[in-house]
């Protein structure tokens, strides 16, 4: 897939891409006075954001002003000279938001999750040159947010950005959906071209927590960020504790650093190289580490075969977690960390081990 870099997208002011406005449109005023508040920063923030249809998990909840919103973004592009931006979960909703003039449209992460969704939107976009950001899907699924994006791109659509908002996974977790970095990176890493947009709103599920995931967001070199605003956001109608004001979003973005992917100083260049060096021996290290491990996996699945026993013993893996988190906790490593990662290799040791006995069964 080839896409359109994000400095030539609109609303792009060589900085960071920045996105703000309520999580939902509720009324006229809240839209129109969140709008103002939020041209006033000096941050001169160009994408205003909001919820036309609000997808919700439970019945009941607030979904949403519907098409009666769209009015409002118009008057905020006229007023205030922003872009607008809003969700769309289906062909009617894509309608709507092109014939009220929204200049960027965005797939939420229920809609993405469904082919046949986004195929539908994709249909009603062919032919049509507009920018389309794809929000992960609630589980941590690269292929299938990469399947999104790729629906899109056939039918023409090229200015596609992703949207990092963070997956729900089992667990306690202070954040609302964990971040799980290293899937936002690995799509950068598949895909270099394409921008990546981070909306830490949904990730912290709690304003305390947004300025740290925004500094994270940045530090991982992610593109730009889509910020929850509402002008009084305890009287919100839906996420209320996610969002900002507008004054608290300026004194936020003012405290973000910005790093640079590249220092001209050659001694630091000569100890970087060094100290990459090291870690690429250390991984060789690790790999062999884990090679040697499933040899070992595998004769354990041969012997359990023979006596008949299951690959999967919950009791074991309980035990060998507990045991690994505790050591690597001793050595100053995140429980966090070490779980994820002891979760993918006993996952990959059973896999290999129920292989192994379908394989014997076939030639017994």
């Amino acid at each position: 897939m080839k896409f359109v870099p994000l400095e030539k997208w609109p609303g792009f002011n060589n900085d960071t891409y920045v996105i703000a406005g309520p999580c939902s449109a509720e009324s006229r005023e809240q839209v129109l006075q969140t709008a103002e508040e939020i041209s006033k920063l000096p941050q001169k923030i160009k994408i205003f954001r909001a919820g036309i249809w609000k997808p919700r998990t439970r019945p009941n909840s607030f979904e949403g002003v519907g098409e009666a919103g769209l009015p409002w973004m118009e008057e905020v592009k006229e007023k205030y000279g922003f872009l607008t931006t809003c969700e769309v979960a289906n062909a009617r909703h894509v309608e709507a938001a092109l014939k009220h003039n929204i200049d960027i449209l965005w797939i939420g992460a229920r809609t993405t999750a469904n082919p046949f969704s986004v195929q539908e939107i994709a249909d009603r976009l062919r032919g049509i040159d507009i920018p389309v950001m794809v929000k992960n899907p609630m589980s941590p699924d690269i292929a299938l947010w990469i399947g999104a994006m790729e629906r899109l791109h056939v039918v023409g659509i090229n200015k596609i950005a992703a949207i990092h908002r963070g997956f729900s996974v089992d667990g306690k977790s202070k954040y609302r959906n964990r971040p799980l970095w290293r899937l936002p990176i690995e799509l950068k890493r598949r895909h270099p071209e394409l921008p990546i947009i981070c909306d830490p709103s949904h990730i912290a599920g709690n304003r305390d927590l947004l300025q740290s995931v925004c500094q994270k967001a940045l530090d991982v070199d992610i593109d730009g960020l889509m910020i929850e605003t509402h002008i009084n956001p305890d009287v919100a109608l839906s996420d209320a504790a996610q969002q900002v004001t507008p004054a608290n979003l300026g004194e936020m973005l003012s405290t973000l650093d910005k790093k640079s992917t590249f220092c001209s100083d050659k001694q630091f260049e000569e100890e970087l190289e060094e100290l990459r060096a090291q870690i690429d021996r250390v991984d060789s290290e690790l790999i062999e580490a884990l090679a040697a491990r499933m040899k070992i996996a595998t004769e354990i699945g041969k012997a359990k075969s023979a006596a008949h026993v299951t690959p999967l013993q919950m009791n074991r893996m309980s035990d060998l977690m507990d045991r690994r988190t505790k050591f690597a906790k001793s050595l100053g490593l995140s429980e966090n960390y070490i779980q994820e990662l002891y979760q993918i290799i006993h996952s990959e040791s059973v896999k290999i081990q129920t292989e192994l006995q379908e394989d014997l069964k076939k030639n017994s």
